[in-house]
């Protein structure tokens, strides 16, 4: 980082950041490690697939939690953990609970708590991803292949690897 202006001295030494500067490129690395630390400090473990998911269980009690970029989803077996979470999140950063979630990602979320059901469609994003082709009044069809299409052998594969 160069030295801000008013700094009078002719030897052009740099400054050292003690922290991130937001719209850096590395502000958000530094975030997550931050995120990372503090949330494994409360007992949450990180999956090994996926870096954005942890979890945290406590006896026959379970949360999960989910990052995307500077959104978090939880998801519990139990009410009192999910709250104890939601508090030890809002004391070590700035957030705001939005409640229940219905839509995260482009998937909208169907829950029937009485018939014990979880849905999820992503209608609005693919009706969104055909208005932006011009496609929206096309006629959907049951398969990629045109009603009365005959195939030869050369369309067949020759060999296991082609099989693959």
């Amino acid at each position: 980082m160069k030295q801000p202006e008013g700094f009078n001295d002719d030897s052009h030494k740099v400054c050292r950041l003690k922290k991130s500067i937001y719209r850096l490129k590395q502000t958000s690395r530094q975030w997550y490690l931050k995120f990372h630390k503090v949330i494994t400090s409360f007992g949450f473990f990180k999956n090994l697939v996926d870096q954005c998911i942890y979890l945290k269980v406590s006896g026959s009690k379970f949360i999960f939690l989910v990052l995307y970029v500077d959104d978090i989803l939880l998801a519990s077996n139990d009410l009192g953990l999910l709250e104890e979470t939601k508090q030890f999140l809002s004391t070590n950063f700035e957030m705001k609970d939005m409640g229940e979630t219905s839509y995260v990602i482009g998937i909208e979320i169907h829950r029937g708590r009485k018939q014990r059901t979880l849905g999820l469609s992503q209608k609005a994003y693919i009706d969104k991803i055909l208005q932006r082709f011009g496609m929206k009044d096309c006629w959907p069809s049951p398969a990629p292949v045109i009603k009365g299409d005959k195939f030869n052998n050369d369309q067949s594969p020759k060999d296991e690897l082609e099989l693959e």
